[in-house]
């Protein structure tokens, strides 16, 4: 059984520090093996610690899966499946790790983005200190929402966000420990970068993934049907007209050239602050005493098929980075590839404090991965749901689905279930199946192929047996009349 908090020495207790990017994507991370940038400082944490191979988001959009970090649950049962409408109101009073780690004695602050609403039961709770951005907040001259109030800063808000973190540590009582949640709006769209990194990249070519001109065939029309491409990208993208006389080919790789520099100029700043809280820790005195881990609230495609932003259940979507650093507990430049979701983070969060986690957090703590050791029972799959069925900026349709460490299943039923965001346009329902042994970039839909008919039978087993374990029923658990829009 894991120890409660009074069963666990004080002084055994870690400091926490994580680090929540949004839209940071697996291969804008040199520790995974980026060929598109460095980033220094997230390599350091990962070369300190573990560096997790296969994590994955449960719902690839902002607002559920700051949710799922703060309650360990799924969507359906933190009730945050949606950007719009009344799922957009986050009930803070349900539990959550901050407010479990308050009672243990924690100190606790939360800088930067919260997007979980504001007003009532949906501002931060279990927080000593919390000062947020309104929704996704601005990259210059920011104004963050406080319990006393606004108040608005001169400069970039990377560089504010670590500043007001920083203070805030500066103040803490050092006699006790704290956990603090850094939670930047980089490298969210539309990409601005600090004015430091306005020319970075330039006269460069950035390298483009294998499948930037991938024509999308043999996939289910919810491919085809999405506002993700290249062209959909807006003159705020681009920031500049697009030449003439370019053919299709050659727009689609110049819109590229300019989104992946931006978006790797931002990523910059956001390393560099990584590096200055990395460093007050070491010269506080505080970096043998503190966990600390760098992770994003979804994927992002970099052109992968063409796109850009999330949603999808393809891996450039539903991967996430997660590295962490515990001096003493976890061994240096160690890796793990057990499959992880971010349900997992809130159990673990607890369990390093030694907190007993709650029974309606649905993850599993990383703690015995973290030390090296992988319990018999781990899960063989994670279990995903998307909810905002053709909605109206990027139109991609809504679907659940499987992952294994050799498969993945899904579905897309056709419609969105009532939930809020969601349109109540019908389409037919379809799947897809992936062997991502033999096609990792998710290119080849096997779902029809006779000779996977076993492997789809077994994943849509192990579909069901996940729904039930989490007590979802994705088909028409809402009325359907909700959802019209």
């Amino acid at each position: 059984m894991t120890p409660t908090s009074d069963e666990r020495p004080a002084d055994e207790r870690p400091n926490i520090v994580l680090f929540m990017t949004d839209d940071h994507a697996v291969p804008a991370i040199g520790a995974y093996g980026s060929v598109i940038n460095r980033t220094p400082a997230v390599d350091g944490l990962a070369a300190g610690g573990m560096r997790f191979d296969n994590t994955f988001c449960t719902n690839a959009i902002c607002s559920p899966a700051r949710a799922t970090l703060l309650t360990g649950a799924y969507s359906h049962v933190n009730g945050m499946t949606s950007l719009q409408g009344p799922d957009h109101t986050f009930d803070a009073t349900q539990p959550s790790f901050p407010e479990m780690l308050q009672a243990a004695g924690y100190q606790t602050a939360i800088i930067g983005k919260w997007h979980l609403g504001h007003g009532g039961d949906s501002d931060p709770r279990g927080f000593d200190h919390w000062e947020i951005l309104p929704e996704h907040g601005v990259y210059h001259d920011p104004t963050f929402l406080t319990a006393e109030g606004e108040r608005r800063y001169q400069g970039y808000v990377t560089d504010i966000i670590t500043d007001l973190a920083l203070g805030w540590l500066d103040k803490r009582d050092p006699g006790r420990p704290f956990a603090l949640l850094i939670q930047h709006k980089a490298p969210h769209r539309s990409f601005e970068p600090a004015d430091r990194h306005r020319n970075l990249y330039a006269g460069e070519e950035i390298p483009a993934p294998p499948t930037l001109h991938d024509d999308l065939r043999g996939r289910a029309s919810a491919a085809s049907e999405a506002r993700l491409a290249m062209s959909d990208l807006e003159a705020h993208d681009l920031k500049e007209p697009v030449p003439e006389g370019l053919s299709e080919r050659e727009e689609r790789e110049w819109r590229y050239q300019r989104y992946i520099k931006d978006y790797l100029r931002v990523v910059a700043a956001l390393d560099e602050n990584v590096g200055r809280v990395l460093h007050w820790l070491e010269t506080a005195g505080l970096s043998e005493g503190t966990a600390v881990a760098y992770t994003s609230d979804h994927g992002f495609f970099l052109g992968e098929h063409g796109w850009f932003d999330k949603r999808f259940m393809y891996d450039p979507a539903m991967r996430i980075p997660l590295v962490m650093r515990w001096p003493g507990v976890v061994a240096p430049g160690s890796v793990n590839e057990d499959l992880v979701a971010n349900v997992d983070f809130a159990p673990t969060l607890l369990d390093l404090a030694g907190v007993e986690p709650p029974a309606r957090m649905q993850g599993r703590s990383l703690l015995p991965l973290l030390r090296g050791s992988t319990p018999e029972d781990w899960r063989t799959g994670v279990y995903y749901r998307y909810y905002m069925h053709l909605d109206g900026d990027h139109h991609v349709q809504a679907s659940y689905g499987v992952r294994t460490r050799t498969h993945k299943l899904i579905h897309y039923p056709g419609h969105g279930s009532g939930a809020s965001g969601a349109s109540g346009e019908r389409r037919e329902p379809e799947w897809e199946l992936f062997d991502l042994a033999a096609d990792p970039e998710e290119l080849h839909n096997r779902y029809d192929d006779p000779e996977y008919a076993p492997v789809v039978a077994e994943l849509k087993e192990q579909l069901a047996e996940l729904q039930k374990q989490y007590g979802d029923t994705p088909e028409g658990v809402l009325p359907l009349e909700r959802g019209r829009g």
